[in-house]
């Protein structure tokens, strides 16, 4: 899948961070679904087994500078995981939920990556998206990132605003 993307790339003259999608069969099989140019709202796994940062990236790329990195210098470090807090409610089939965020706390472990601009007294209405945060666990193996993220979102502290945090819970 890599050399194919990189093949991509090269072929239409891509110099900047984006995404190469495919979908892979049971069989090893895969196809091609999509490229994306610009960094997806996934950009945070990519990061933390990466450490680097993407969005530095793109910036120093739209002032001219080159990746300051190679394909070849890549190493993966583990394995991560994201989880999208919405303002909705599973239990009436993930309509859009209203209200203000009265409180709003990570847990101090473990340790997780939180991506939002929510705090306590912010106000969620239906003219925006219900995206509230992304959660992103990091660990040596998919299990580990996998139960990381699912402590830290039933430690974490949100109230005023249905959302689907337990659902996340229950799904990892």
């Amino acid at each position: 899948m890599q050399e194919q993307a990189e093949m991509l790339c090269k072929k239409v003259g891509y110099h900047s961070a984006g995404t190469v999608e495919f979908i892979a069969d049971n069989e090893q099989n895969f196809y091609f679904l999509e490229m994306n140019t610009r960094l997806q709202v996934e950009h945070p796994v990519t990061e933390e087994i990466t450490g680097l940062d993407l969005v530095r990236e793109q910036i120093r790329v739209a002032q001219g500078f080159p990746i300051s990195f190679t394909q070849e210098s890549l190493q993966i470090n583990g394995h991560a995981i994201e989880a999208r807090i919405y303002a909705e409610d599973p239990a009436n089939e993930f309509l859009p939920a209203t209200g203000e965020v009265l409180a709003w706390q990570m847990p101090a472990a473990p340790e997780v990556r939180l991506d939002s601009g929510v705090a306590p007294g912010s106000r969620v209405s239906v003219n925006f998206d219900p995206m509230l945060a992304k959660v992103t666990a990091h660990a040596l193996t998919r299990e580990e990132a996998a139960l990381r993220l699912a402590l830290a979102l039933e430690r974490m502290r949100i109230q005023g605003v249905i959302t689907n945090r337990d659902f996340l819970i229950t799904t990892l």
